[in-house]
């Protein structure tokens, strides 16, 4: 499929008149073709205006029909075979296998979401019968369930140019909830994002559904972001990047006359604490273990571990990790902007007083920053000095962590306590430790989205019960998840019913459970064919 460079609103290619940028090869660290062109405020208007008429129609199809979109979106993903996976492998640096196994989880994120809304009782359906006979007033009919908040704008993320993009979490989710989505694809993979642009254009074409349910918008800079954030007809936005940029369009979000909800994933240091018996019974396995994590894809996940936090006797385990991370050849990173970011986090870190570098040599950080590649880092301080210094709390986006010297269980948990909210917290240990750390488990629950135990945080299964979230700044809203069922209810708001005649009434809240969904009747969540009961 030959790439144009224009943006794609509704059925129609954007101009070719903005501001160019192309992709960069960060592996050749050449250029590659076509050139893209930033859209115009005039193509963030005509965007915004169609999805709005498009909701009118695509936010009362059926779960069922919603459902054979997604499937369909999935099915062109597929059908762009390795020419997609090229296409990604040379805008990313991203291995072959990576980029494929990506694919492989942005098709399975659409179908998951499709299995949940052709299923439908993700909707919440609450039904209580009138009793007009109650005193001393008579009770009404009162019916509920969520509905879509309309057209969603979601922005393409740096490290997954698949699974956090174009038809990624956010997308399918928004998608499945009923909202048209406008995405705005990120500068690193434009290719990637048009050839995915395109799938979901004629998926959407050929089902018939009203231009507009998806747009691909560009941007050479921010004034795109900022536009389509805050124009009136956008109802929502999810967000995966940096707290910068994610506190920004936030900001945008919520100071709007009529403020949206907008989700941003942002940071995380995803604190890993590793207790005396882990230490004593499995350091070797363990520092192998940690090193996979914190180099796996340069490091570049939302979930490296940035902060490891050991008490007892751990020479052995630093020794280890850090003859591992030194062994580790230098790999090519996303793009410019973030080598450029890791090389100065680095070089700064190393300059710091209370923190001892163990592995980092200047001139080989240097030397991979001119060459868009990443170099392993590993630093060690102690608790006093990490509680003074908040610089050390801070998330550098590359395979470096910092180990923290605890004296005891008081240090674990006066570390805890500090942590800013974070995606994931784990603890190495046994059962016993857990038993004797409960209050340390206690203080992580209000910091995190999700706690590990004897596992390591890179990896995030798609699954029902998944919580990719967490507090500030690990996002902007820590009431749900980007990753996982409860993902849609980000793009969802609850709709109430009071004393609708039957035949006005949605599928999912009529007396008679035609649809077979869960619902919660007269307080009881039941699925069979339910009858009014007699007052």
């Amino acid at each position: 499929m030959p790439l144009t460079g224009q943006s794609i609103i509704g059925y129609r290619r954007g101009n070719t008149s903005g501001a160019q940028l192309r992709a960069f090869n960060p592996a050749t660290r050449e250029e590659l073709d076509p050139v893209y062109h930033s859209s115009s405020l005039t193509e963030v208007a005509e965007a915004a205006d169609l999805a709005f008429q498009a909701f009118s129609t695509f936010g009362w199809l059926s779960g069922k029909k919603r459902a054979v979109f997604l499937r369909r979106i999935a099915e062109k993903v597929e059908a762009l075979g390795e020419e997609l996976v090229e296409r990604a492998v040379a805008e990313s640096a991203l291995p072959l296998a990576r980029i494929r196994a990506e694919r492989g989880r942005t098709v399975s994120q659409l179908r998951f979401f499709a299995d949940i809304i052709d299923e439908g009782s993700w909707v919440d359906a609450r039904i209580d019968f009138a009793d007009p006979a109650r005193q001393p007033v008579p009770k009404p009919d009162v019916r509920s369930m969520l509905r879509p908040l309309g057209p969603i704008v979601v922005f393409g993320a740096s490290n997954f140019p698949l699974a956090f993009s174009v038809a990624g979490g956010d997308t399918a989710s928004a998608f499945a909830a009923g909202n048209p989505v406008i995405v705005l694809a990120h500068y690193s993979h434009p290719g990637t994002a048009e050839l995915v642009g395109l799938a979901i254009r004629d998926a959407a074409s050929e089902l018939g559904l009203p231009e507009g349910v998806f747009s691909l918008l560009y941007d050479a800079g921010y004034e795109v972001a900022r536009a389509l954030v805050a124009h009136p007809h956008i109802k929502g936005g999810g967000f995966t990047g940096s707290r910068s940029g994610g506190t920004t369009l936030l900001k945008i979000a919520t100071s709007r006359p009529e403020p949206i909800p907008f989700y941003a994933e942002m940071s995380s240091v995803n604190p890993v604490f590793v207790l005396p018996n882990a230490l004593k019974t499995r350091s070797e396995s363990l520092a192998k273990g940690l090193h996979g994590s914190v180099t796996l894809g340069v490091g570049q996940f939302c979930t490296n571990p940035g902060v490891v936090i050991t008490t007892g006797d751990d020479a052995g385990f630093v020794s280890q990790l850090a003859a591992l991370l030194s062994e580790t050849q230098p790999g090519a990173m996303l793009n410019r902007r973030i080598s450029s970011s890791y090389e100065s986090a680095v070089a700064e870190r190393m300059t710091r007083t209370n923190v001892t570098t163990r592995v980092a040599q200047k001139d080989a950080i240097e030397a991979a920053g001119r060459k868009c590649q990443a170099s392993a880092a590993l630093f060690e301080t102690d608790t006093k000095s990490w509680l003074a210094d908040e610089t050390l709390h801070s998330e550098i986006f590359g395979p470096t962590t910092i180990i923290v010297h605890a004296a005891g269980k008081a240090d674990l948990l006066e570390i805890a306590r500090k942590l800013e909210g974070n995606l994931t917290a784990t603890i190495h240990g046994t059962e016993e430790d857990l038993r004797d750390n409960a209050d340390l488990i206690a203080v992580l629950e209000t910091k995190v989205g999700r706690i590990l135990f004897n596992g390591f945080p890179t990896g995030v299964e798609v699954c029902q019960a998944m919580v990719h979230g967490g507090p500030y700044p690990a996002t902007s809203d820590s009431r749900t998840t980007s990753v996982g069922a409860r993902a849609i209810l980000r793009f969802a708001r609850p709709v109430c019913y009071q004393d609708f005649p039957e035949s006005a009434l949605p599928d999912e809240l009529k007396t008679a459970n035609q649809l077979g969904i869960l619902r919660l009747v007269g307080g009881r969540y039941i699925r069979e064919m339910e009858q009014k009961q007699s007052t």
